[in-house]
């Protein structure tokens, strides 16, 4: 199928610019973290929960965002969502107290949470299911390109404002990307006859209960996790505590990784997509790329001497590999459900994102409480081997010889 090179355009810039909003979003913390610990006093485990509320408001709307995407549509679903976090960055933004911050975060976690899953679910609408690695891989560079902006042009910014003012732009930024949703992408009407919302809830419950969805979840929930808690957070902690850079040097770095991270994004897509026409499914090349991602991980947190930057770098690229496993779901069940598909594991995905950056920060501040500020490798080689050993433990569940199958 030979789309039009507008309609193309209107289908992926709408898109791809709420994603870039949405991953910067999620990840401008990692450098705003000093400030906010420094104007609200908060310990590691609060502002690992400050961060993760985000996370945790994301999850909790996924599974009726599914019901939402596949009766009404993306382009509506996501316009409407993205006024909600327009909101909660505003409130954020005057936020004075720490539970004012977390309903501002709350409220963004919410209003993005249809950024990636509309789009998802608009491409499943338009385009062979062959091309959906790619297509999926190109709207993820849009997130890294925001998580990109949320490093050293965050840090230029705060030397021109605070971070008040950042998020007070990323509002009125946000808005506009809800007009231009609602206005520009096209209306394509669904796959079939419209479900009733019985109907639409069998499908879930047929999902839920399929042998291929909990083959893959886990091990797509704990790389997820891994990935989202430690590039959206605390990296750039460990940066500053652990690697001893200042504030700049650790901004240059997270811009590097997510420079990184967002070549890895095409990178995958395009690979999964090659040899896809080559008969070789996208789970084999996510399975890859995970493990090289896990390998990664372990470097950091065994003391080897190897420099950090090259390690912070692989675990950049290879960790976008854990994109993959929401095109081979795709695949894997039929075109109608492909938002029900995607939003079900995109609940385990950020439920286990938000308990592993929260986690995270409870296990350093109790290496930090326990034997002091000296103490902090350790406190962050403990939280990021727990990470890695659920990734172990998942891959094995997913790798398991076949007569363990169901």
């Amino acid at each position: 199928m030979s789309l039009p090179v507008m309609l193309l355009w209107r289908l992926f810039v709408p898109f791809a610019f709420a994603y870039f909003l949405s991953y910067l979003f999620r990840t401008v913390n990692a450098v705003i973290a000093p400030d906010l610990v420094a104007e609200l006093g908060l310990e590691p485990a609060s502002l690992g929960l400050l961060t993760a509320a985000y996370f945790l408001a994301f999850a909790a709307f996924q599974l009726p965002l599914g019901l939402l995407l596949d009766r009404f549509g993306p382009r509506r679903v996501e316009a409407a969502l993205l006024l909600v976090a327009a909101a909660g960055a505003l409130l954020f933004a005057r936020a004075e107290s720490q539970g004012g911050l977390l309903l501002g975060r709350a409220l963004i976690g919410l209003g993005v949470s249809a950024c990636l899953m509309a789009a998802f679910k608009a491409f499943s609408q338009w385009l062979p299911t062959e091309r959906l690695p790619l297509a999926n891989g190109i709207q993820m560079v849009a997130g890294g390109l925001g998580a990109l902006a949320a490093t050293a042009p965050v840090e230029a910014a705060l030397s021109l404002t605070d971070w008040r003012g950042v998020f007070l732009l990323l509002g009125m930024l946000t808005l506009a990307a809800a007009l231009m949703l609602f206005f520009v992408v096209p209306e394509r009407s669904g796959d079939g006859p419209r479900e009733t919302l019985t109907e639409q809830l069998r499908g879930l419950g047929g999902i839920l209960r399929g042998a291929a969805f909990w083959r893959i979840a886990p091990w797509a929930c704990a790389g997820q996790a891994a990935y989202l808690s430690i590039q959206g957070l605390w990296a750039g902690p460990w940066l500053r505590e652990v690697g001893g850079y200042d504030r700049d040097g650790a901004a240059l770095v997270l811009l590097l990784i997510a420079a990184a991270m967002t070549l890895g994004y095409f990178f995958f897509g395009a690979l999964a997509e090659r040899l896809g026409r080559r008969g070789i499914a996208p789970m084999r090349v996510a399975a890859a790329g995970m493990l090289i991602f896990m390998l990664a991980q372990l470097l950091l947190v065994v003391p080897l001497p190897f420099p950090a930057l090259p390690l912070w770098l692989l675990f950049g690229f290879s960790g976008t590999a854990c994109i993959l496993p929401y095109a081979a779901l795709s695949q894997a069940f039929p075109r109608q459900l492909a938002g029900r598909v995607n939003t079900s594991l995109n609940l385990l995905v950020f439920s286990a994102a938000f308990a592993a950056q929260w986690g995270i920060g409870a296990i350093i501040g109790l290496w930090v409480g326990n034997f002091g500020e000296s103490a902090a490798a350790g406190g962050y080689a403990s939280a990021f081997g727990a990470m890695l050993a659920s990734q172990a433990l998942a891959a094995l569940w997913y790798l398991r010889p076949p007569a363990g199958r169901n």
